[in-house]
């Protein structure tokens, strides 16, 4: 997608996960929300297609097992509300679950061409599942990859098992 002409209102100021839909995440699990978080803010393409009344405030929460992606304006009123099955995603989230677990334990133990190997792995993974998302969203919401793997990593912020 090209971000080049985006407007400065194409953005994300603020992003929220509703706490009620947070599973219990590992020191780890959390550590990542947060940098996907950090990062979201600090840069990140957003848009609603044919609007310009950002930029934008998210709040992504789970309802009835479908993703929910509340998206407020500027001004603080609704300005679109998205629901999307978590059925096309299932598999990958149950895969990304397994890499990072690997991942986690490498890193204290493997040496460091095991965790590269495992990483590379994770990344595919993650980019996979960030290109998915953004089908999902065709039409509704205007992403790049960098925001959309920012986006997955908090939507499996959602599924966490503690």
């Amino acid at each position: 997608m090209n971000t080049s002409h985006k407007s400065p209102r194409d953005r994300l100021v603020s992003v929220t996960l509703d706490e009620a839909s947070i599973g219990a995440g590992t020191a780890d699990q959390e550590h990542e929300r947060q940098i996907a978080i950090y990062d979201l803010l600090d840069e990140n393409f957003f848009a609603l297609p044919g609007r310009d009344n950002g930029p934008y405030s998210l709040r992504i929460s789970l309802h009835d097992a479908k993703l929910a992606l509340d998206i407020r304006d500027a001004r603080g009123e609704q300005a679109a509300v998205h629901v999307l099955s978590l059925t096309p995603f299932r598999g990958l989230l149950k895969d990304y679950f397994l890499i990072c677990e690997s991942y986690y334990q490498a890193i204290r133990t493997a040496v460091p061409t095991q965790i590269e190997a495992i990483d590379m792995g994770r990344r595919g993974l993650h980019n996979e599942a960030a290109s998915l998302l953004m089908e999902r969203l065709n039409g509704k919401i205007s992403c790049d990859m960098d925001t959309a793997r920012r986006l997955f990593t908090l939507v499996t912020a959602l599924h966490w098992k503690g």
